[in-house]
């Protein structure tokens, strides 16, 4: 069965901020250097000139609904024209901090319908072949968040991030697979890895490979 993304793949790692996408990555990326398999990471909002203006209304205060959708939208559009197509077609695995499922969780909460933003993101953006979505409690995440030293955003306020986790655990799509990142990050990492084989025919990343 051919795949939409062949030759490449994507991955994408989603949840709130907290969960333990860095650390993830982090691992994944040295799992398939191993592997022999070339990777891209890239992350959104990016920080391209529409991607800014997100960030900088993390610190400012943020925008409309109306004007954060169409910041996601430009952002996404260019992100995917520059750097997801290029690298999905040079067959290259693909490695994503947050995508579309983002903005169907973060602006659904502010009461436009996830599904929509599903949809009209598929139309253009290409699906993932796998989403680890790392579930865990948003009280804890901004108690990480502080513990490394940052200060949550505007992005982050309790009672609208336990509405995001809602929303996430709500979408329906055949690629997510949810990931309980309140285990031990070994544990977590090893979830997700099990995930990452399935990818990839024949076992072809788990053949021979020493645990990272």
């Amino acid at each position: 069965m051919t795949r939409a993304n062949e030759p490449g793949w994507l991955v994408v790692l989603e949840g709130i901020d907290g969960a333990g996408k860095s650390t993830v990555i982090r691992r994944m990326l040295a799992y398939l250097a191993e592997a022999g398999r070339e990777c891209v990471t890239s992350f959104e909002p990016t920080r391209g000139p529409w991607g800014m203006k997100l960030r900088q209304s993390m610190i400012e205060g943020r925008l409309s609904l109306e004007e954060e959708l169409e910041l996601f939208l430009k952002d996404r559009a260019e992100h995917v024209e520059n750097l997801i197509l290029p690298a999905l077609r040079q067959g290259k695995v693909v490695i994503l901090d947050r995508y579309y499922i983002s903005t169907a969780a973060y602006q659904g909460a502010r009461g436009v319908s996830p599904e929509w933003v599903l949809m009209t993101n598929e139309q253009f953006a290409p699906k993932p072949d796998l989403v680890l979505l790392l579930d865990f409690d948003p009280a804890g995440g901004l108690d990480r968040i502080r513990a490394r030293g940052d200060a949550p955003n505007t992005f982050e306020q309790l009672e609208q991030l336990r509405e995001v986790r809602r929303i996430f655990l709500s979408l329906d799509r055949p690629f997510i697979r949810t990931i309980d990142a309140s285990q031990e990050p070994e544990a977590v990492w090893n979830a997700c890895k099990v995930e990452l084989e399935r990818l990839f025919p024949g076992g072809t990343l788990a053949a021979g490979k020493s645990a990272l």
